[in-house]
């Protein structure tokens, strides 16, 4: 399937659940045909429901990673826990990319002889990395239809058209202890383009406060807002870096140095890091984003503009840089540029990152419900993937999603993925209130509902009207909930509550499955960071600024901070979540706990958008936007059926749905890095 950054939604993918099997792998042992062995899970869960339209012609060209066998896959899954959690004797001992590939990677003679396979198939075979992960290969589809045993269709699902195996793939009996998996034979209809141009142009008007609370909409009528307390505050024009570092505490030597962030998204922009630095110089010169800092591993080519929305992944590139380097301005920085927003070639670029040197990693994209939808090859590939991080010490971040429980969009509830996976650190959102002073005044779970004030209208404000031109809704939210594949990690067992790690007990009994997210920060759009990148106006292509929110923002903040705590540590923390749970347990002002507002009947800001989103020609959009909305959301299905309930994910005391372990607390650094 292809992956869109957490800031962005895709055509949705509407699935009944069932009872899957909650797994951790898929295999290659089941028994098929004579001399053909089937790869268990490759199989795509979306096609159960999804409508056929017609074959995939057979000179289509196709690309996919024969994922291989680990050496020793239970080994690297005990190596990870035993460097990852405090009180093992080999905590933070970790492997080097070398020794790692030695004890636990493919062979040589499994790589030759999955090679050999591909060749005498007719697929040309791609550079294999160093850890032997997975070979690059590419062919037509009558090539992949004959070496898999299986016929390629095209399906409708939920609006959106995909390629799909029919049936379970097959190799030869020969390779069935060699190849894991073969990923990117399901996958979304794309198109062969250049490297995208800048993004269409946007623009937050006035008023917008510089901090929270500084302005409020005096000049509508209270009972526009009923039943939320009027005058309403407006929502932030974007924090600037210097607020977000006072509002979490980074301060004095909180700064990264001597530690490298990888940044992984699709694409690269060829002013991503002009746009950083011009973005520094303006909005916080003490911190500038030198060339020294910065290296960018772009992709040798790029594809498949039109179904990534290439262009759309800039604003992402900027956001992501402009966020690590405002929490850790003195660490080292590596972008590294994915080909397209397609699995295969996302799994490539990961896997660059996490053997760049680079101690932390952060990704701001992700695959909508694809805990559910994800076939399992997927699911090996990059899991594998997340051990060779962990046993090599690299922290890997994932944002959790932007569309809370993801019933308003799909009509189910699951988690993204890879977010779901417990090898990774998912990073869900939050509303952070901060004050004049530059202090954290408060911070929400990040679920807001938007209501329609009025539209276009001509000055900011909706004049003489009284009531509300649209109805109150569920809009966007931190991404949240509980696995259908996998089960419950140590690390969450003492802390999560068992009414959501056995949300799911109706379909798999009393077995715990892994919760997301695991921790949060700032990502709602009304609070959210002010970035800057080139854009295309109707006046010309130039840098411009506006604000930006999303989990793709929550996670590049985290990483930054990680950084932080890996200097004052002097090690790296690696895989995070054993010590972020532990920590939870014995430095309780590690983490700030989120709870729902005081005063839900003011927990809202007002908004206003220029309706064309660059100028006030066409007039202004003014709307209300609820914070920690746990409201209504509604699905429909595209054909008039629709079906409403109550918001899922919440905030509470402890570990919660919403925000997990909650925000980064005033001793975060500082406790984690006693570990």
């Amino acid at each position: 399937m292809r992956f869109a950054p957490k800031w962005a939604g895709l055509a949705a993918v509407s699935l009944g659940v069932s009872a899957l099997a909650v797994g951790t792998s898929a295999t290659a042992l089941a028994s098929g045909s004579s001399g053909r062995a089937d790869l268990a899970g490759s199989l795509s869960p979306a096609i159960q429901h999804s409508t056929p339209e017609g074959a995939v012609p057979a000179a289509s060209r196709v690309s996919f990673d024969l994922v291989l066998t680990l050496q020793d896959a239970a080994g690297a899954q005990a190596l990870e826990a035993a460097v990852s959690t405090p009180g093992s004797a080999q905590f933070h001992q970790y492997l080097t990319d070398a020794q790692w590939e030695a004890q636990y990677s493919p062979s040589a003679s499994a790589v030759a002889a999955a090679q050999s396979w591909l060749s005498s198939q007719g697929f040309s075979v791609g550079a294999v990395p160093a850890d032997h992960l997975f070979i690059p290969a590419s062919g037509s589809v009558g090539q992949v239809e004959s070496a898999f045993g299986t016929t390629l269709g095209y399906y409708q699902v939920n609006g959106q058209q995909v390629q799909l195996a029919s049936s379970t793939l097959s190799i030869p009996s020969s390779l069935s202890g060699v190849v894991a998996a073969v990923e990117g034979v399901n996958q979304s209809i794309a198109t062969t383009a250049q490297e995208p141009a800048p993004p269409a142009g946007f623009r937050n008007p006035q008023p917008c406060s510089s901090s929270f609370g500084q302005k409020t909409d005096t000049a509508d009528k209270s009972s526009l807002y009923a039943p939320y307390t009027s005058p309403l505050a407006y929502d932030i024009c974007g924090y600037t870096p210097s607020q977000l570092r006072s509002a979490y505490g980074l301060s004095g030597g909180a700064t990264g140095a001597g530690v490298a962030v990888a940044v992984v998204d699709s694409y690269d922009s060829p002013t991503l890091f002009s746009d950083a630095h011009h973005y520094f110089a303006l909005n916080d010169p003490s911190i500038p984003l030198s060339s020294s800092q910065f290296i960018n591993d772009a992709p040798a080519t790029v594809d498949d503009q039109t179904e990534c929305d290439g262009s759309g992944w800039y604003a992402e590139q900027a956001l992501d840089v402009e966020a690590v380097h405002s929490m850790a301005p003195k660490a080292d920085i590596v972008f590294v540029g994915a080909q397209d927003c397609f699995d295969n070639s996302l799994l490539s670029a990961v896997n660059t990152a996490i053997t760049s040197g680079a101690s932390v990693v952060t990704d701001s994209w992700g695959d909508d419900v694809g805990d559910l939808l994800d076939d399992a090859a997927t699911k090996t590939a990059y899991d594998d993937t997340f051990l060779l991080a962990g046993g090599t010490g690299v922290s890997v971040l994932f944002s959790s999603g932007d569309a809370g429980d993801n019933f308003n969009d799909f009509g189910l509830t699951a988690p993204d993925y890879p977010p779901s996976s417990p090898f990774v650190t998912a990073v869900g959102g939050t509303t952070l209130e901060v004050g004049s002073t530059g202090a954290r005044t408060a911070e929400y779970g990040w679920s807001a509902g938007k209501q329609i004030l009025c539209e276009p209208a001509s000055a900011t404000n909706c004049g003489s009207a009284t009531s509300p031109l649209g109805t109150l809704a569920f809009n966007s939210g931190g991404g949240g909930g509980t696995s259908y594949y996998y089960l419950e990690p140590s690390y969450q067992a003492a802390v999560v509550p068992s009414a959501l790690a056995l949300k799911n007990e109706s379909l798999f009994g009393p077995t715990p499955l892994r919760v997301v997210p695991d921790i949060s920060m700032d990502a709602d759009a009304q609070t959210g960071m002010l970035i800057g990148l080139t854009q295309v106006f109707p006046n010309g292509t130039y840098y411009a600024q506006f604000k930006e929110g999303g989990t793709s923002l929550a996670s590049p903040l985290l990483a930054g901070v990680v950084a932080d705590a890996d200097q004052a540590a002097h090690v790296s923390l690696g895989f995070l979540n054993p010590v972020l749970y532990k920590a939870y347990t014995e430095y309780p002002t590690a983490f700030k706990d989120i709870v729902a507002p005081s005063s839900p009947d003011s927990a809202a800001v007002a908004r206003v958008d220029y309706a064309n989103t660059v100028d006030a020609s066409t007039g202004y959009i003014v709307s209300l936007r609820v914070i920690q909305y746990e409201g209504l959301e509604t699905y429909c299905d595209g054909t008039g059926n629709c079906a409403s309930r109550d918001v899922t994910l919440s905030t509470g005391a402890g570990y919660d749905s919403m925000t997990g372990l909650g925000s980064v607390g005033p001793t975060f650094i500082a406790s984690l890095s006693k570990f």
